[in-house]
């Protein structure tokens, strides 16, 4: 793959990323973007509807994972890492969703600040924040030896 349309794919990919957050609103139901924007802290659980809530939550999960995955490929061209990638998404998503169903059925608020972090890392492309450089190292000291 050369250099253009690497750039290329990785800017489109980035900028689906961008537009999956940019239209949260729009795109998924989850009453928590805006209860988490106010004084969360002090104030109850949003209503919400538990079933359509986890849905969209792993729809957007999905959405984000597949994106990450394609832009993992795109820099590394690995289908090892892209394997280990998606190994660890899968992982991450039984450990993250068990929380988060905790955290949405039973709503404490003494609780609230550990599900919004717990909650972010299904939400937003963080793994992907965290497998990038680990895979960059990754290749450089392999490179070295």
């Amino acid at each position: 793959m050369s250099k253009p349309v690497k750039y290329i794919l990785l800017f489109i990919l980035i900028t689906v990323l961008v537009l999956i957050r940019w239209f949260e609103n729009e795109l998924f139901y989850d009453p928590y973007l805006t209860f988490f924007h106010n004084d969360y802290l002090y104030i109850d659980s949003p209503r919400r509807e538990v079933l359509k809530l986890v849905a969209f939550t792993v729809l957007r999960y999905v959405l984000n994972g597949l994106v990450s995955l394609g832009i993992l490929y795109v820099v590394f061209k690995d289908r090892s890492i892209i394997k280990f990638s998606a190994l660890v998404y899968a992982m991450a998503f039984i450990i993250l969703i068990c929380g988060y169903l905790y955290f949405v059925i039973n709503p404490k608020q003494t609780d609230y600040y550990f599900f919004f972090n717990l909650r972010r890392f299904l939400i937003q492309p963080v793994i992907l924040i965290l497998l990038l450089p680990a895979f960059y190292y990754y290749k450089l000291t392999k490179d070295l030896k």
